[in-house]
C-alpha cells in the first residue's frame, strides 16, 4: 500500500471508532449491553495500530 492508501485508511479506521465510541457512550447512558461496542473498540484500536506501524515503516524507507 502507498501512504496515500494507509492515511486513507487510517482515516476512516479513526472514524469509525469515533462513531463507535459514541455509540457506546449512549448505550452507557441508557443502560444497554456495551461489550459488543467495546470489542469492536478493541478491534479497531489494533487496526490503528497495524496502519500506524505501517506508516512508520513506509516513512522511514523514504
Amino acid at each position: 500500500m502507498t501512504i496515500e492508501q494507509l492515511q486513507a485508511k487510517l482515516d476512516e479506521l479513526k472514524s469509525d471508532y469515533v462513531r463507535i465510541q459514541s455509540d457506546l457512550d449512549k448505550l452507557e447512558y441508557v443502560r444497554g449491553r456495551v461489550s459488543s461496542a467495546e470489542e469492536q473498540l478493541i478491534r479497531l484500536e489494533g487496526e490503528i495500530a497495524e496502519v500506524n506501524k505501517q506508516l512508520a515503516d513506509l516513512n522511514k524507507k523514504n
